[in-house]
């Protein structure tokens, strides 16, 4: 008995005949869209860029203030955009690098200042709020080549280890004496939990502190 081949009769494919012959592709779709898109950009691009030029101008017409303030015993007057913090005025515009910027954030006291004989923490004051305030930072504490005794009871008591967050620290022990919080080393290690030490000197800032407190 022989065998018989059966082929499939030269049919089209079917086709959605609710889809119009001349609809886009997905793939199409998506490539006309980000042509489009790059010739809106290009043509923002070479008609100047009217959103940059925006921003631009923005930013040169932000609001500044004039400030008159004492720093470390000299007067300084300097007009300054009103975001500007304390620590970025002293570090950016007057040199004074001594107070560090830690965590930009009010967490360490790495910034610690006095404003008028008070402890702040630099990075979150404004300076264009401090209109005829009186400013110390770690470079007016001392005398000359005489230092202060706290800086002084820091190298003897070796209160220090990478140094980073030690202005902060002495500037915040001086505020501390100061506002009369030595009465032991409780009430030191109270007032002075606002500053971080990470190299964990915390027992010789202590005695530092009590040192030249008078304690001992």
């Amino acid at each position: 008995m022989s065998s018989t081949e059966f082929t499939d009769p030269d049919v089209p494919p079917p086709t959605d005949s609710t889809e119009s012959p001349t609809a886009p592709t997905r793939r199409t779709f998506i490539a006309t869209t980000t042509a489009v898109g790059g010739a809106v950009v290009a043509g923002g691009l070479i008609a100047g860029s009217p959103l940059i030029e925006e921003d631009a101008e923005a930013a040169q017409a932000a609001p500044s203030s004039r400030v008159s303030l004492t720093v470390n015993g000299s007067r300084r007057t300097v007009t300054v955009d009103n975001r500007t913090s304390l620590l970025d005025l002293l570090r950016e515009h007057f040199g004074l690098t001594g107070s560090k910027k830690g965590c930009n954030a009010g967490a360490c006291g790495a910034c610690t200042v006095l404003v008028d004989g008070r402890r702040v923490n630099s990075c979150l004051t404004l300076a264009a709020r401090l209109e005829g305030t009186e400013v110390t930072t770690i470079e007016g504490l001392a005398d000359g080549e005489e230092l202060h005794p706290l800086q002084q009871a820091f190298i003897e008591q070796d209160a220090f280890q990478c140094g980073y967050c030690t202005p902060g620290q002495i500037v915040s022990g001086v505020g501390c004496i100061k506002e009369g919080h030595t009465g032991s080393p409780e009430e030191i290690r109270e007032w002075m939990s606002g500053n971080i030490c990470r190299c964990g000197c915390y027992v010789k800032i202590v005695r530092a502190v009590e040192q030249t407190a008078g304690r001992k």
